[in-house]
């Protein structure tokens, strides 16, 4: 009696070949992303070094009726440094979105004056609409309104899990030997926090890749 022998299928191996290429390709994935989390918690801190003679404060959205909260956790902080350094130049930066009543720029604008900052210490860039954009046009402002002399120590103010990629981004933009500052703002709405510390680890993947 002939024993009967059973060879799998072809196609059998290659579809268990396909679910492990899928899972290698996720878990290759998760790790990447786990990368970029690491990198994005590990900038969100402050860093001032010497004697910032800028403080550009970085745009967000804008709501009917002004700043969102995430601005507001930025332009506080943005305040309370200035609170201490009385003299220096603030740099507001952010055009007009689509769903947006003014731009960011003029919204911080004015809740910073409603706070007792003069009008002549504020500089506002409200061409830009994005982190790169923000530093490129923020660069281009400063030299064409005859800051050259004071762009050699320069403090930005963002939220926290920004940090990561305004550093990296302002050795692309910032020509010049410039020694960079950081403030981190608090994010206080826990759900944008969850969102940003979620989008942030692929906004920076994007950032490296095509802001140039």
């Amino acid at each position: 009696m002939k024993t009967k022998i059973e060879v799998a299928s072809y196609k059998g191996r290659r579809y268990r070949g396909w679910i492990k290429g899928l899972i290698a390709l996720v878990l290759a994935g998760v790790l990447a992303f786990g990368a970029l989390f690491v990198a994005v918690m590990s900038g969100a801190r402050d860093h001032v070094s010497g004697d910032p003679q800028i403080m550009i404060v970085l745009g967000c959205q804008v709501k009917p009726w002004g700043p969102s909260i995430l601005l507001q956790d930025r332009l506080n902080e943005a305040l309370d440094y200035w609170e201490d350094h009385p003299d220096i130049l603030i740099v507001v930066s952010g055009g007009q979105g689509p769903d947006e009543p003014s731009t960011e720029a003029r919204a911080m604008a004015d809740y910073l004056m409603e706070q007792g900052v003069s009008a002549e210490q504020l500089l506002l860039e409200e061409e830009s609409h994005n982190t790169f954009q923000n530093l490129a046009c923020t660069f281009e402002l400063l030299k064409e309104t005859g800051y050259e002399d004071q762009m050699g120590q320069v403090l930005v103010v963002s939220n926290g899990f920004h940090l990561t990629r305004v550093r990296m981004l302002f050795g692309r933009v910032w020509e010049g030997d410039c020694t960079l500052s950081t403030l981190a703002a608090p994010t206080s709405h826990i759900p944008s926090r969850l969102k940003m510390y979620v989008r942030e680890p692929l906004a920076l993947a994007k950032s490296f890749l095509f802001d140039r």
